[in-house]
C-alpha cells in the first residue's frame, strides 16, 4: 500500500511543515521540563506550578498535534475545528511563555556559576527558609533557574521554544482556515449562485 499525503498545494506543504516543527519543539519542551521536575522529585521538594502547567500544556499539545496530522493525512480533519483548537493552544502557550519568562527577562546566565556536581544543590539557597503553598513552589522555581549556567540556559530554551510554539500555532490556525476555504471551493461550495435571468 502506497501512502501519500493530501495534495493541497503550498498550503498543504506549509501545514505539514508547521506540524513537524510543532511536534519537535513540543517534544523538546516536554523533555527539558520533565528533567526539571525529576530534579525536584529527587530532592523531595515541591514542584513549581509553572513547571507542572508547562508539562501539562505541552503534553496535551503533543498528543493533539500527532492526532490532528493523522486525521489530516486521511482527509478526516475538520479544519475549522482544528483552527479553533490551534487558537486555544496559542493562548495557552502564550500564558505558559509569559509565566516562565517573567523572572527570566533580566537574568544573565553568563553571570551565574559554572555547573555544580550535585543534582540537588539548587535547593541549598532556600534551605532553612519557611514558605507555604504557591509561594514556596515559586521560590523553588527561582532557586532552580539561578542554580548555574546550564539550568539557566535550559529554562531559557524552554521559554524561547514556548514563544516559537505560540507563533507556529498562530500560523497553523490561519493555514487551517485557508485549507478549509480551498477544499470548499474545490468541492463547489464556494461557487457563485446562478443568475435566474440567464435561463
Amino acid at each position: 500500500m502506497r501512502f501519500q499525503s493530501p495534495q493541497l498545494g503550498a498550503l498543504g506543504v506549509t501545514f505539514t511543515a508547521l506540524r513537524a516543527l510543532q511536534f519537535l519543539s513540543l517534544v523538546t519542551v516536554v523533555g527539558l521540563t520533565a528533567n526539571f521536575i525529576n530534579e525536584f522529585a529527587s530532592s523531595q521538594r515541591q514542584v513549581p506550578d509553572v513547571l507542572v502547567g508547562t508539562v501539562t500544556v505541552t503534553s496535551i499539545s503533543t498528543l493533539y498535534v500527532a492526532i490532528s496530522y493523522i486525521l489530516y493525512y486521511d482527509g478526516m480533519l475538520p479544519l475549522l475545528v482544528a483552527s479553533g483548537l490551534d487558537s486555544a493552544l496559542l493562548i495557552a502557550l502564550i500564558v505558559v511563555a509569559a509565566t516562565i519568562g517573567k523572572p527570566l527577562s533580566m537574568l544573565q546566565c553568563e553571570l551565574l556559576p559554572e555547573p555544580v556536581s550535585e543534582t540537588a544543590s539548587f535547593v541549598t539557597t532556600i534551605t532553612g527558609r519557611s514558605f507555604l503553598g504557591a509561594a514556596s513552589r515559586y521560590n523553588n522555581y527561582l532557586a532552580l533557574i539561578t542554580t548555574d549556567q546550564p539550568h539557566c540556559y535550559e529554562i531559557k530554551a524552554v521559554w524561547g521554544l514556548g514563544i516559537a510554539l505560540a507563533v507556529l500555532f498562530s500560523f497553523s490556525a490561519l493555514v487551517c482556515v485557508g485549507l478549509w476555504h480551498r477544499i470548499r471551493r474545490a468541492n463547489g461550495g464556494g461557487a457563485p449562485p446562478k443568475d435566474v435571468e440567464s435561463f
